[in-house]
């Protein structure tokens, strides 16, 4: 028998990229792998993909997964204006941007608050290890306070919560989880894919290299023994029944997404905590952090908020497909434009 197929014929294999040349056991490798499991599933096809990324362990990843989708691999912590500009042209496409700690929390943190401002419709993936691998083990700005590194010394700095500053710049989609959770991973990149703004998914990876210290709350002993769901997240495509035995009232809630499929989370948390609350959403991270747990899952959801595209009362044909003569108008039609634009002593 062959390798099972998707509905467009394809196999998992032929989702893959290059062979990764990160460290052996790097959770960036880990969320590749899950990328490509969800692609697959979801039967994407690569063409309508573009995978981008900034500088950095995390941003060689678009390498490593969709090897028949398009690709940009731009500055230090300018891929949010690439991503911007690219949705823009063919605001059709599906995507995928991979980021780090460094490339968002720090040289990019700017043109990431801007991006999510603007509802940019992208999937965030901020493959988070509180280091520098790249440049040999620097602390970055996710790093903990009191954080030990064999070269670096001592972290006294605080950390910068990429949930909290997501949440703060009013995301529509926030969600945090843990390299080690491929389960929790697939569901979550689903949901994002499913949702029509910027998707924003801080996922802690550890750097097997520099970060994995037990004490390191971006280690994989400290994220599989401090790890607190908030939700067994299961997506259910918009093709499928949507069928929900619940056992208790109000254990299990479904939050439709804007093509009709859903992500339905089985509360496991005994706040129960509402997804769609953003107040609540802030609320529950400052007390994670008060606690010192490591809360992963669907933190914030808003599926009525505009995106980039919509603001700008864009045409529904993507710019890169519009004619010639379109996009370029007559010299009389700019002529009109710049009379109204003349002003008269």
């Amino acid at each position: 028998m062959g390798a099972r197929t998707n509905e467009l014929g394809l196999t998992r294999n032929d989702y893959k990229g290059r062979p990764s040349t990160l460290c052996a056991g790097c959770g960036h490798n880990s969320i590749s792998n899950q990328i490509i499991a969800v692609a697959y599933e979801m039967g994407l096809n690569q063409h309508d993909v573009i995978k981008l990324s900034g500088i950095g362990c995390s941003s060689k990843s678009p390498a490593y997964f969709l090897g028949r989708s398009h690709g940009f691999n731009a500055l230090h912590g300018r891929m949010p204006s690439i991503a911007t500009g690219a949705t823009t042209a063919n605001r059709d496409l599906i995507a995928v941007g991979v980021s780090g700690d460094g490339d968002t929390g720090s040289i990019g943190l700017g043109q990431f608050k801007h991006m999510i401002r603007r509802n940019v419709p992208i999937v965030y993936i901020v493959e988070n290890n509180g280091v520098y691998a790249l440049t040999k083990g620097q602390f970055s700005a996710t790093a903990d306070i009191g954080q030990k590194l064999k070269y670096a010394g001592i972290n006294e700095m605080p950390p910068i919560d990429i949930c909290m500053e997501a949440l703060i710049d009013n995301a529509s989609f926030v969600a945090r989880s843990f390299a080690g959770d491929p389960t929790q991973v697939r569901e979550l990149l689903k949901a994002a894919i499913s949702h029509k703004g910027t998707a924003v998914l801080d996922i802690i990876s550890p750097c097997v290299t520099f970060n994995n210290h037990e004490t390191s709350s971006k280690s994989y002993p400290y994220g599989k023994s401090h790890q607190e769901s908030l939700q067994d997240i299961t997506y259910i495509p918009m093709y499928d029944p949507i069928i929900i035995d619940v056992m208790e009232p109000g254990q299990v809630q479904a939050v439709e997404m804007h093509d009709g499929s859903h992500v339905v989370l089985k509360k496991l948390d005994p706040t129960k905590h509402d997804p769609t609350n953003r107040l609540a959403a802030m609320q529950l991270l400052e007390e994670a952090r008060a606690k010192e747990q490591f809360i992963t899952g669907l933190i914030y959801v808003d599926e009525t908020q505009k995106t980039l595209p919509e603001l700008s009362h864009m045409v529904k044909t993507p710019l890169a497909h519009l004619p010639n003569e379109t996009l370029r108008p007559p010299r009389e039609a700019l002529a009109k434009v710049m009379d109204r634009l003349v002003c008269c002593d």
